[in-house]
């Protein structure tokens, strides 16, 4: 398979390359500026993601949006960026999936209390994911693009542990048995190729968390 994975520099988009990689398929990085730490196996792309055309995206099947920003006065972005990305693929056959926020997941099983605005919700990180759940609500509203959106839980632990093993969900917030909602990067980057090679959820939202 052909996966092109934009943030390829950060974090997120570092393990995802490398499982992209691990499991034999071909990986577009792109990155704004030259990071060192991308994979050696991959093809890099020196690219501003508003600076992205279709014929950049054209033929790598899936597209995998890890494309964050955290500065205050840029949270907006969110919305910009992703819309950006799902008009260059709208009405054409790659897919985009996207790295996204727990904010929009249900806390409660009506679903009429979204984690963003229940008392769960840390205050610090209030702002980061009314942006990002914001950038979700435009998303799942289109039809002409193969979307596909993961909501991570709770925690999110960067430099978590990566244990091959996860529980997959659609819209409400996993706990484990001590009331717990995390994931590792690492999993959650499995979590991903598995789906990006399993083509299961096509204009759906799905969130992920240990298995434990």
């Amino acid at each position: 398979m052909k996966i092109a994975i934009i943030g390829a520099g950060g974090r997120m988009g570092r393990l995802l390359t490398a499982e992209a990689l691990g499991r034999g398929h071909e990986v577009l990085a792109v990155v704004r500026r030259k990071a060192e730490d991308v994979d050696a196996r991959a093809y890099v792309m020196l690219r501003d993601l508003y600076d992205l055309t279709y014929k950049d995206l054209k033929g790598w099947s899936t597209v995998i949006d890890a494309f964050g920003v955290w500065e205050k006065d840029r949270l907006g972005e969110h919305v910009t960026s992703l819309r950006h990305l799902a008009n260059l693929l709208a009405d054409k056959p790659e897919r985009l999936i996207v790295v996204g926020s727990a904010g929009s997941l249900y806390v409660d099983k009506a679903h009429k209390q979204r984690l963003l605005d229940s008392p769960l919700m840390p205050k610090e990180y209030l702002p980061l994911s009314t942006a990002m759940t914001a950038a979700f609500d435009e998303l799942r509203g289109r039809k002409d693009v193969r979307w596909t959106y993961l909501s991570p839980p709770g925690v999110f632990d960067a430099d978590g542990a990566r244990t091959g093993k996860y529980r997959a969900g659609r819209d409400e917030l996993l706990l484990n048995a001590k009331g717990e909602s995390r994931i590792s990067y690492a999993d959650a980057a499995i979590a991903l190729i598995d789906e990006a090679e399993s083509r299961t959820r096509v204009r759906m939202r799905f969130t992920v968390a240990d298995a434990e």
